[in-house]
């Protein structure tokens, strides 16, 4: 997996050195952009105001929305051009010509040009509305205007570092079709079940059981968490699911066992892993969000409470923003507040003066992978047709190095990744027929994705920045078509509601075949599983003012199974938005009323339903007293908490690492060794009943057959031995945090291998933390890894109080700027690991009684 591009040798050795004279605190400085006083910006019709407050916030205030929007982009150019321009480097495929001749670039550069984010923008851009296109070259001539005046040295420090080892060239001007590739991105990371696609048929190439492979990806209905909707509450149009295929294996299923295949599939999962994490990645992708009725508040007017769960890198995903129309009409429709992308106009989540809005990634099946077979530039449709692919060639132009022709094959279903990584990865595939002797081709892997259809997202963010009413929210959701999220809002008039966008394919029912639900990869030669359409936007799921008083979503399913259109099966399985309504439902049946701080209170719970499931049952093993039993004794009073501060969490989490890497490393390819999700909570949940599971027995012991509880008792003894060589002997002397850090990377500079004086100035110090997977709080790790740091979390907490927006609180992971000389590059930091946030001042009162400096942009 690319996160960090690894600048050369001889700018490690310059940067060394640079960065302990003062000479490099001067180069790190120069960058930081002016934040009072008058500043002229071509372009303007009048005057813009730019009022910020202690976090460096900026509150923008115009006469129309293109200056604001103009604004906007000269302001986000100020704060992370360098993060903009690396954000579209890689979204065109052209990372490479950025950071250099890097064997990660050029190989992120073929994948994603062969998904061909860019082309899909441009031919988007012509769909959008008129103002939406104005909206966004207005905010491309900001982005320019501040770009016009200022070498790239003077624009951010990173160009000065690159400018070491490549030719740093003036930055090409920002283009409307820039922003427009960068919601490709977003949606690439926040896609729905590709992963569990691929992994069911890599499981069923090395189990070969479907059995056993179901057992690996349990029903969401078995947790008995709630979904998000009640279905008596769903209107009827919603309630006829499209026919989906069956659940036994099908005919077909035959191919998943052969290891052409096989080798096919892990190719098209390797040259996946190339693309840079932009959003997030992996189990802690997810989100929490709430809406509370007035009936429950102590205001009587509703609270909206949202943190989505992303990949924490530095500087964090978003900028914070205000955008005010001075006169609100029809020709400056614009008064909201909340968090943007800096790349893109507008605000993604927050609220105006009428409506709040959170998401929260739905997790809907919006991709499949077809199993094409193949033979030179032809594939098979039907049962002898041999159809030409459509072919062409791309240059990536390399800094430093030699330009890479790619050649990009594409079939109906959509381009071909099984052999994007090169000729030789492929050639044990090529080497071996799928039949014998080469009239069936061969396997290669074609990926299907709404994403890589021209869609109307943009117009959709500015409806949603502009809506007033619940119908004005359902409205802009029938826009969004990428990603699939869960909308949850709240009005100031009253309201609460859900609702559902996206673009959902719709898939015939093909009998006997588990293949036409989606949830494992199709066979591109069959017709009958081709998807057949689009969901209807009238027929996604939503509620308005449900009647238990508040909804919930944080990725579980949305509707029970068998109601509403098929969404996927693959959810979340529902553990935070469960202990979330547990939290609610306690303090409504208390008669407590309601406030922004108990939101804020509930964001930050740390109580582990992991512990909660297995703990009773890690008591039950018996362990030699003394120094084995040690970590168990810690178990007996814990209240199953993930503090930073608790032995107890520190020996769980390591039991809980050990239990799945003893129980499932032994048959699992290691592209699919457990991460520890909440799939994998589940997956045990089922097991725990039967201790002689064939997947409690390690196979790499042949003549023994382990149980449940000898597995049990090897991960306690395990772990107390592993935290005794991490943490000492004595368990008081273990911390969870000391475990669990947050450890920020800059996304350039900021990976292992620059010297200790760079990253020690670019990435923000270790943070100790609390939480983990599946936990409200949900600072995730990777069980799979061997590590507990933190590999995502709450990107941001937002809490809007709808009686008194200004009674509403925010806060970010890092801060408002990119700039590593910035004081607010992370002055949020501190306040997001202990819980805190800071006051979202909105009414024009509360934003000139917070600001701090004021700026007037001029024509």
């Amino acid at each position: 997996m690319v996160r960090q591009f690894l600048v050369g040798t001889a700018v490690v050795l310059v940067l060394a050195l640079v960065a302990l004279t003062t000479f490099g605190l001067l180069t790190a400085r120069r960058p930081l952009p002016e934040l009072s006083g008058e500043v002229q910006l071509e372009g303007l019709a009048a005057d813009v105001r730019v009022s910020r407050d202690a976090q460096g916030v900026p509150q923008i205030y115009a006469d129309s929305a293109e200056d604001l929007f103009r604004a906007q982009g000269y302001v986000h150019a100020q704060d992370r051009f360098f993060e903009m321009d690396y954000r579209r480097h890689v979204t065109a495929g052209r990372l490479a010509e950025l950071v250099g001749n890097n064997e990660d670039a050029i190989s992120a550069d073929k994948v994603i040009r062969t998904f061909g984010w860019r082309h899909v923008a441009e031919e988007e851009f012509n769909l959008l509305d008129d103002t939406t296109r104005q909206y966004l070259q207005a905010y491309a001539d900001g982005v320019n205007a501040y770009l016009a005046d200022r070498s790239p040295g003077e624009t951010a420090v990173e160009y000065t570092v690159l400018d070491v080892s490549v030719e740093v060239n003036e930055p090409e001007p920002w283009d409307p079709i820039d922003s427009l590739a960068w919601l490709k991105a977003m949606a690439w990371d926040l896609r729905g079940n590709y992963e569990d696609e691929l992994d069911r048929a890599l499981a069923y190439s090395t189990l070969g059981d479907a059995s056993r492979v179901a057992e690996l990806f349990p029903a969401f209905s078995g947790t008995g968490n709630a979904p998000i909707l009640d279905p008596a509450e769903v209107s009827a149009d919603q309630a006829t699911p499209p026919a989906q295929g069956a659940e036994n294996a099908s005919a077909t299923q035959e191919v998943y066992g052969s290891p052409e295949l096989a080798e096919a599939m892990a190719s098209a999962q390797r040259a996946l892993d190339t693309v840079p994490v932009q959003i997030a990645r992996g189990e802690g992708t997810g989100s929490n969000s709430w809406a509370v009725s007035g009936q429950f508040t102590e205001s009587g007017r509703p609270l909206l409470a949202n943190d989505p769960h992303l990949d924490l890198a530095a500087p964090g995903i978003w900028a914070q923003v205000g955008l005010h129309c001075n006169q609100v009409g029809e020709e400056c429709p614009f008064d909201v507040s909340g968090f943007s992308f800096s790349g893109f106009p507008g605000v993604i989540i927050g609220h105006n003066a009428d409506i709040a809005w959170g998401l929260t990634n739905m997790g809907a099946d919006v991709t499949d992978f077809f199993i094409e077979r193949v033979r030179n530039d032809t594939y098979l449709r039907g049962a002898d047709e041999w159809v030409p692919m459509e072919t062409e060639t791309e240059v990536i132009r390399v800094d430093g190095g030699s330009p890479v022709d790619l050649e990009v094959r594409r079939t109906v279903h959509g381009p071909i990744i099984s052999s994007v990584m090169g000729e030789a990865e492929m050639d044990a595939v090529r080497g071996s027929p799928t039949e014998t002797g080469t009239a069936l081709g061969q396997y290669e892997i074609s990926l299907q994705w709404t994403a890589l259809q021209p869609g109307r997202t943009a117009d959709a963010v500015f409806a949603m920045n502009r809506a007033r009413t619940p119908q004005d929210m359902k409205a802009a959701a029938a826009l969004f078509e990428v990603p699939a999220q869960n909308i949850v809002f709240a009005t100031t008039d009253g309201h609460i509601g859900y609702q559902a966008p996206g673009k959902i394919p719709v898939r015939a029912s093909v009998p006997g075949a588990v293949e036409s639900d989606g949830s494992w990869p199709r066979p591109g030669w069959d017709a009958r599983y081709d998807w057949t359409g689009f969901v209807p936007a009238e027929q996604m799921p939503s509620v308005l003012d449900p009647k238990e008083g508040f909804v919930v979503a944080a990725n579980q399913a949305v509707l029970p199974g068998g109601n509403g259109p098929f969404l996927t099966r693959d959810w979340d399985y529902g553990y935070r938005s469960e202990r979330i309504r547990t939290l609610l439902t306690e303090r409504i049946a208390e008669g407590r009323k309601l406030t922004a701080a108990d939101m804020s209170e509930i964001q930050m719970d740390q109580w582990s339903v992991f512990a909660d499931t297995l703990v009773p049952v890690l008591l039950e093993v018996d362990l030699p007293e003394g120094y084995e039993s040690d970590g168990q004794d810690l178990l007996a009073d814990w209240d199953r908490t993930m503090t930073a501060d608790s032995a107890a969490a520190a020996y769980f989490a390591a039991v809980w690492r050990n239990l799945l890497q003893i129980t499932f490393n032994d048959e699992l390819p290691e592209a699919m060794w457990p991460d520890g999700g909440s799939r994998w909570l589940a997956v045990i949940q089922g097991m725990l009943d039967d201790p002689n599971d064939e997947f409690w027995d390690d196979k790499s012991t042949v003549a023994v057959v382990e149980s449940r509880d000898q597995v049990l008792s090897e991960a306690l003894t395990s772990a107390r031995q592993d935290l005794t060589v991490e943490l000492g002997k004595d368990t008081s002397d273990w911390e969870w945090g000391t475990l669990h850090q947050l450890k920020l990377e800059h996304l350039v500079l900021g990976g292992p291998a620059v010297p200790a004086p760079v990253s020690l100035y670019v990435n923000p110090a270790p943070t100790k933390v609390g939480g983990g997977s599946s936990i409200v709080n949900a600072t995730a790790w990777d069980a799979s890894s061997g590590s507990f740091d933190v590999t995502s979390g709450p990107s941001m907490r937002m809490v809007v109080d709808l009686a008194d927006l200004d009674a509403s609180t925010w806060v970010v992971v890092t801060g408002t700027s990119a700039h590593p000389a910035s004081p607010h590059y992370d002055d949020q930091l501190e306040a997001w690991a202990t819980g805190e946030t800071f006051p979202w001042p909105f009414s024009a009162d509360a934003v000139t009684q917070a600001q701090q400096d004021e700026l007037i942009l001029t024509p």
